[in-house]
C-alpha cells in the first residue's frame, strides 16, 4: 500500500468517527425536536425531559414518536391483572396531557407518572386500594436489562464456543478482541486483590464487569436498542452491591470475622470499634451502589442539559456550541463506562479478598 493510500485511509476513518460522535450529539436534539414540534407554544421544561430520561417507565421509544408499550403486571388483593400499558398512557389532547382510565378485571387503572394507581370511573386516585398493588411490571430498565443480558449471554457463548473450537491455537475474531479484556480482569484485578483463592471469584467478577460495561455503554447509544438509564437506577446498583455484600460476608473467614467482633484492642474500645466495624460491612457496598449511579446518572444529566439550551434559547446559533460540548461529554462518558465498570469490579474483589485473607504473624 502507497503513502497516497495510507493518508486517504486515514482520512475515511478521521471521518467515520467524526460522524458517529456528530450522530451521538445530533440524535438527542432530532428526537426532542420531533417530539416538542407539535406543542411549540408551551414553554420548553429541560427537567421533565431530563427526569423522564433518567426515570423508569411503563414505555419502550423505538424512535421519534414511535413508542412500544409494555406489558403491566399487577398483583392485587383480588387475583392477578395483565394488560397493555397503551390502555393507560397518558394522551395529548389539544396540546394538553389527559389521563387514561382502564377497566380491569378486578379493579379500574389509570397512571400518574409512569405510576400504575387505582382510579374510579372519573379518574379520581383511590390511594388505599393503591397501597395494595404489587407491580411487577416489565418496565423500559427491565427491558434494556434484559437487552444487555442477552448481548453478555451471546458474547460469552460465541467466546466459549471459539476456545472449544480452537483448543490450543491462538485466539481470532472476536475471541481475540475481548481475551484480553478477560485476562486483564484475572491477572490486574482478581489476582492482585484475593491471591490464591480468586478461581472461585472470576465468574463472579467478569459477569459484574461486562454487566455494567456493556449497560454503560448501550446508555450512550442514543437510539434503539440504547438510550436508557439502567446503571444510573439505584434499584439496579443497590442489587449489584447487596450481591457483593453477600458474597463478601459469607465468603468471610474466622480471621476476619474476629477482627470485626474481636479485635486486639483493649475491651474498653469495643464499645466504640465493633459499632464502626459493623457500619464498615455495609458502608463499603452502600458506596459502590452510591459511585456508580452517581456518575451514571450525572453524565446522562449533564449532556441532556447541554442538548436543552438549543430549545431554552429557541436558536440555532447555540446549536454548535450546543453540540461540541455534547461530543466531548460523550467522549468523556465513554472513558467513565469503563472506568466504572473497573472500580466496581476491582473494589468487589478487593473487599472479598481482605474477607478470605489469612492471617500471617
Amino acid at each position: 500500500m502507497n503513502k497516497k493510500s495510507i493518508l486517504n485511509s486515514k482520512k475515511i476513518k478521521q471521518l467515520l468517527i467524526s460522524a458517529v460522535f456528530i450522530m451521538v450529539a445530533i440524535f438527542p436534539a432530532t428526537s426532542f425536536a420531533q417530539e416538542k414540534e407539535h406543542k411549540a407554544e408551551e414553554k420548553f421544561n429541560p427537567k421533565d425531559v431530563i427526569l423522564e430520561h433518567v426515570g423508569d417507565s411503563h414505555s419502550l421509544p423505538i424512535f421519534g414518536s414511535i413508542i412500544l408499550p409494555l406489558p403491566v403486571i399487577l398483583y392485587t388483593d383480588k387475583g392477578l391483572e395483565v394488560f397493555s400499558s397503551a390502555n393507560v398512557r397518558e394522551e395529548e389532547v389539544e396540546g394538553k396531557s389527559e389521563k387514561k382510565i382502564y377497566q380491569g378485571k378486578y379493579y379500574t387503572y389509570t397512571a400518574d407518572h409512569d405510576k400504575i394507581l387505582v382510579a374510579d370511573a372519573a379518574g379520581n386516585v383511590d390511594k388505599a386500594a393503591s397501597k395494595k398493588l404489587w407491580d411487577f411490571s416489565i418496565t423500559r430498565n427491565v427491558a434494556s436489562m434484559w437487552m444487555g443480558m442477552i448481548i453478555l449471554i451471546i458474547v460469552f457463548v460465541s467466546m466459549s464456543s471459539s476456545y472449544r473450537k480452537r483448543q490450543g491455537k491462538a485466539p481470532k475474531g472476536f475471541q481475540s478482541l475481548l481475551e484480553p479484556v478477560v485476562m486483564f480482569v484475572r491477572d490486574d484485578v482478581a489476582i492482585p486483590n484475593i491471591g490464591s483463592k480468586y478461581a472461585r471469584y472470576i465468574p463472579l467478577l467478569l459477569t459484574m464487569f461486562f454487566f455494567i460495561l456493556i449497560n454503560n455503554l448501550l446508555g450512550l447509544v442514543p437510539f434503539f436498542p440504547g438510550g436508557f438509564n439502567l446503571t444510573g437506577n439505584i434499584a439496579v446498583t443497590l442489587v449489584l452491591s447487596v450481591i457483593t455484600l453477600i458474597t463478601v460476608n459469607i465468603s468471610g473467614n474466622k480471621y476476619y470475622w474476629k477482627h470485626i467482633f474481636a479485635p486486639d484492642i483493649p475491651l474498653w474500645l469495643y464499645i466504640i470499634m465493633v459499632p464502626v466495624e459493623i457500619i464498615g460491612i455495609i458502608s463499603k457496598p452502600f458506596a459502590l451502589m452510591i459511585r456508580l449511579f452517581a456518575n451514571i446518572t450525572a453524565g446522562h444529566i449533564i449532556v441532556l442539559s447541554l442538548i436543552s439550551l438549543i430549545f431554552i434559547f429557541k436558536s440555532l446559533w447555540v446549536s454548535p456550541a450546543s453540540v461540541v460540548f455534547v461530543v466531548f461529554m460523550d467522549t468523556i462518558e465513554l472513558l467513565v463506562a469503563f472506568l466504572q465498570a473497573y472500580i466496581f469490579t476491582m473494589l468487589t474483589a478487593l473487599f472479598i479478598g481482605m474477607a478470605v485473607e489469612e492471617h500471617h504473624h
